[in-house]
């Protein structure tokens, strides 16, 4: 079972919706301290569970974390294999999910994972699939612009079949050929480490969020860090285009 929800650092009706985190820093945060950067990876991923818990006690309807892009198969193999292990051992201990019922999604091309891991998510997410408490993406062998071409590429191939006219693509259409079908579009993207780009993360779901940029490194971000991206979020004004 979840907590109690805490108090929100701001009014119910100025929370986000959804929140999108590009874990950034944790290779950085380790070389600091004279660790190699799988030691940032570990470190980094008990801020998720951190960031995570609290997001849902504080009444988050939906989070998406960025874990692992198409372009981190170019790290040196250690790493990736480091990386691999951590996936693993967080699908084993996937208790938390159901203590917690949030609904897990995967956010990301699952062929490209070895078997075990493959059955180890589609396991997860549908065991999760009726949690309601709250919706979290987990961006995993994710790119956006991979992502939008295997939606064009799917709408393409209904056309080609004759079950669909090109007039009848429409944004809406589009987004429910996305891996976010489920979710709504990110009202607060958020990148810790001091970068300040998103990095091929949620393109088409971002186009009207608001980015939230910060120097502190990914396992050094907490309840307090996601508060001050959560209230600097609220004092913006969203026109979505209009005035």
């Amino acid at each position: 079972m979840a907590k109690q929800p805490m108090t929100p650092p701001v009014p119910a009706d100025m929370m986000p919706k959804h929140i999108a985190i590009i874990m950034d820093g944790n290779g950085r945060w380790a070389k600091k301290r004279g660790m190699p950067r799988t030691y940032g990876h570990i470190e980094g991923v008990k801020t998720f569970r951190k960031i995570s818990r609290y997001a849902l006690n504080i009444g988050v309807p939906y989070i998406s974390f960025y874990v692992f892009s198409t372009e981190n198969w170019n790290r040196p193999e250690d790493e990736v294999h480091q990386l691999m292990n951590l996936m693993r051992k967080q699908l084993m201990d996937a208790r938390v999910f159901t203590e917690e019922r949030t609904r897990l999604i995967l956010l990301g091309d699952r062929s490209g994972f070895d078997e075990d891991i493959r059955n180890g998510i589609s396991n997860l997410e549908e065991d999760s699939r009726d949690y309601e408490n709250m919706t979290m993406g987990i961006a995993a062998n994710y790119g956006s612009r991979h992502e939008i071409t295997s939606a064009a590429r799917e709408l393409a191939q209904l056309v080609k079949e004759g079950r669909l006219q090109p007039e009848e693509i429409t944004e809406d259409l589009i987004s429910q050929h996305l891996y976010t079908k489920e979710m709504p579009d990110v009202d607060l993207l958020i990148r810790p480490g001091g970068e300040q780009r998103i990095s091929n993360f949620l393109l088409w779901q971002c186009a009207y969020a608001e980015f939230y940029f910060c120097d502190t490194f990914w396992p050094d971000f907490d309840e307090k860090e996601l508060d001050k991206a959560i209230i600097e979020f609220a004092r913006r004004t969203r026109r979505f285009g209009g005035l």
